[in-house]
């Protein structure tokens, strides 16, 4: 590599794969976090805790708050009423794993709607995510999927804690 790549700060146009595979990628992990929350006991999904982290409830509504409401907020650049973005909190009618799931699910729908009208331009344009995330398209899609792969990894350490072996991660399917 010569010295001129190495210090190249631009991106390139092309990408290293498509839009649809990123896709599937996504929604590979999204049924392993569905997974995740249907091994745990119903009494310990909203109140347990360990090491000071927040209870995988928690967790999980952080991932729902993001992921549906960030693609939709990428394809139509309008931030608002883009959910509970700031607290994560559970209100009380969403108090059960049937509940949180149903939740994670109409993320999950939300994303597939939106996800067809996100160009391959798109990907390497700027974005302002939730008003607050300066940054490129596919740095903050990436993002998105990080941030659940990592609470997702929280919730297999509480259910290994709990003595639940936890759904595996490399399954998919």
């Amino acid at each position: 590599m010569n010295n001129e790549n190495a210090n190249s700060t631009s991106i390139e146009s092309s990408f290293f794969t498509s839009s649809a595979n990123i896709l599937d990628h996504w929604m590979g992990h999204r049924r392993v976090t569905r997974r995740v929350i249907e091994a745990f006991p119903e009494d310990k999904l909203f109140d347990y805790s360990i090491g000071g982290m927040r209870p995988f409830a928690e967790m999980v509504k952080e991932i729902i708050d993001i992921s549906g409401p960030g693609i939709r907020g990428i394809v139509t650049e309008n931030w608002e009423n883009t959910g509970g973005f700031a607290a994560h909190t559970i209100d009380e009618k969403h108090r059960s794993k049937e509940s949180l799931l149903k939740l994670l699910d109409e993320g999950t729908a939300e994303i597939n709607a939106h996800w067809p009208q996100l160009t391959q331009e798109r990907f390497q344009e700027h974005v302002n995510a939730f008003g607050q995330y300066e940054g490129i398209v596919f740095s903050t899609v990436l993002y998105f999927i990080d941030n659940e792969i990592h609470h997702r990894a929280q919730g297999v350490v509480y259910l290994r804690s709990l003595g639940i072996e936890p759904p595996a991660f490399w399954n998919r399917d």
